[in-house]
């Protein structure tokens, strides 16, 4: 009887911890493939780019928008590349995904061109507080 005991006890430690470890798995599994997911969301978009040459002005520093307004096309972009970052910052928070090396240059970069920033001053009111702090504090801070 003694041994049935430390038999039954030994397989529940041993169960509680392989699932434990199949647990720890599980969830490295589901950030490589929510990485992998952002990826491929992220080339879909930024494909776009190539297939659509009009959009290109989006990233012309030189653009002068009182000349030639942002058109319909080049705001709907901006407005996917917003959501897009939008996703990523929240899943990012969750702990679904870790922060990539250079997003906050990227998000600086971006957001300078007048374009892009154009489109932001326009939406960032729909967006929520959190996002809108993270994306700004991004921004160099003005002299």
């Amino acid at each position: 009887m003694y041994w049935s005991g430390i038999i039954q006890t030994g397989g529940i430690v041993g169960a509680l911890l392989l699932n434990g470890i199949a647990l720890i798995l599980d969830a490295r599994a589901r950030r490589v493939g929510n990485l992998i997911q952002l990826t491929e969301q992220h080339r879909e978009l930024w494909e776009r780019m190539y297939t659509h040459p009009q959009l290109a002005r989006i990233l012309d520093p030189e653009v002068d928008l009182i000349t030639l307004p942002a058109t319909a096309d080049e705001e709907l972009f901006v407005i996917f590349v917003i959501l897009h970052l939008s996703n990523t910052f929240y899943a990012m928070r969750a702990g679904f995904y870790q922060k990539p090396h250079g997003l906050r240059k990227d998000i600086q970069l971006f957001f300078s061109l007048p374009i892009p920033r154009f489109v932001w001053e326009k939406v960032k009111e729909l967006q929520d507080e959190p996002f809108v702090r993270f994306v700004e504090s991004c921004w160099p801070k003005p002299a």
